[in-house]
């Protein structure tokens, strides 16, 4: 019996707990959506603006430092005039702590969906692109170094051309002093080669123009989650019939004792499944840049030592070079007409064609694994906001209703003679029906 009594005791405790917190809560909602607090709502007004400006710009310094990699002068700069612009202007201005308010939910619904792809999208562009990009130009670098590296060695070739030349020239005149055409012909082989070959600088500039699109596409998506919710209170303000189709099946189900804050009809599940379509077909597009980065970089690194243990080629000139003499004088007595021999030269010179793959810089980039992380969370993520964008869009319109209560009332309105006349339409569409 006290163990019962025990367990009562501290049930009633935490639903009272709970019955206060729930209280609580309430309160400070009502202060914060109110237009003009008065009094002690005016404190806790500025109290919780300060505790959202100082808690969002804690945020903002993280952010630019670890993400965006701005200099502390910077972030804390930044994040200080954000924090004093946001504590004043949601103090005095409602509309724009209304506006606040909504970017949260803003993010969950298709607008915030929209955003979630285009940085997937942009995380693609920057990261995975990039990383295919370099791995071929790996192997093309490799190859062109490769390349190069036989072209010096063919064009500084020209040595052994000069032996044989020489010894050429050194064999001719030990057989004709005399007759120094020849010789003169053969110098004329001579020849200087000069190769020019430009060192290639490159700069990485890569990882600079990745930040600096991070950092815009940042400030885009701040932007336009600024600009949704602006643009949806706009719209909820400027016309009653925004936004308001399926909230009188809300009222009526929630006056028969039925909530559905948690059910979704047929038409929102439809959507749904649409939606679910579209965030699959974009995310198998960007899976086969991500697969594609991966099997070039498995391709790149097999083929990369192939390439770097190219063999040097030799390669030889044979000199057959032979001096005959024939005198027609002696050509009066027949066994001595014939052709003499005056020396007969022969020699191989040989050099070798090597390509100095030691001599190239070769590097492989392996696929960012925290990028395909990043990819498959957005992916995710994706998918979840499908499904809570229904409610997001519910707690949208609560948001503003708080807001914004007299133009909530002439919503009801608007919902209340939209029924009325649907009831007035089926009654007469019945009455014609029974009259035929």
């Amino acid at each position: 019996m006290k163990l019962i009594t025990e367990d009562i005791i501290t049930a009633v405790r935490s639903s009272s707990c709970r019955q206060v917190l729930s209280s609580a809560l309430l309160h400070l909602w009502d202060v914060f959506s109110a237009p003009a607090p008065q009094g002690r709502n005016l404190l806790t007004l500025l109290v919780l603006c300060f505790s959202l400006a100082l808690l969002t710009g804690l945020l903002m310094l993280l952010w630019l430092s670890d993400s965006l990699r701005y200099s502390s002068q910077t972030c804390l700069l930044t994040s200080s005039i954000y924090s004093v612009s946001i504590f004043l202007l949601s103090s005095l201005i409602p509309p724009l702590r209304c506006v606040l308010t909504l970017s949260l939910p803003t993010v969950c619904t298709r607008q915030g969906r929209k955003l979630l792809l285009t940085a997937s999208v942009m995380i693609l562009v920057l990261n995975v692109i990039p990383n295919i990009s370099s791995n071929v130009g790996s192997v093309a670098r490799i190859l062109k170094c490769t390349a190069e590296g036989f072209t010096r060695t063919l064009l500084n070739s020209s040595e052994p051309l000069n032996a044989a030349k020489k010894d050429l020239v050194l064999e001719t005149i030990k057989v004709r002093r005399e007759d120094l055409s020849l010789v003169t012909n053969l110098r004329k082989l001579d020849h200087f080669t000069h190769v020019d070959l430009s060192a290639v600088k490159s700069r990485n500039t890569l990882k600079h123009y990745k930040l600096l699109s991070n950092r815009v596409l940042a400030a885009m998506f701040v932007a336009a989650l600024i600009f949704e919710s602006a643009r949806y209170l706009k719209s909820y303000l400027g016309s009653v019939q925004f936004d308001n189709e399926h909230v009188s099946k809300e009222d009526e189900a929630e006056r028969k004792g039925c909530p559905t804050s948690c059910r979704m009809s047929g038409q929102e599940f439809t959507s749904c499944f649409l939606s679910l379509l579209v965030v699959t077909l974009y995310f198998m597009a960007i899976t086969l840049v991500v697969a594609l980065d991966h099997v070039v970089f498995l391709i790149v690194q097999a083929a990369m030592p192939w390439i770097l243990e190219f063999p040097p080629t030799t390669a030889s000139i044979s000199v057959d070079y032979k001096v005959k003499w024939f005198p027609p004088a002696l050509c009066l007595i027949p066994e001595l007409c014939f052709s003499r021999e005056l020396t007969h030269f022969h020699r191989d010179y040989s050099w070798t064609f090597d390509p100095e793959p030691s001599l190239c810089e070769a590097s492989v980039a392996p696929p960012s694994p925290g990028v395909s992380l990043l990819l498959g969370f957005l992916w995710i993520l994706s998918y979840l906001l499908v499904f809570i964008e229904v409610y997001a869009r519910r707690l949208r319109r609560n948001i503003s209703a708080s807001f914004f209560r007299e133009q909530e009332e002439r919503r009801r309105e608007y919902r209340r003679e939209k029924e009325v006349q649907e009831a007035q339409r089926k009654q007469k569409h019945v009455t014609s029906v029974l009259v035929r």
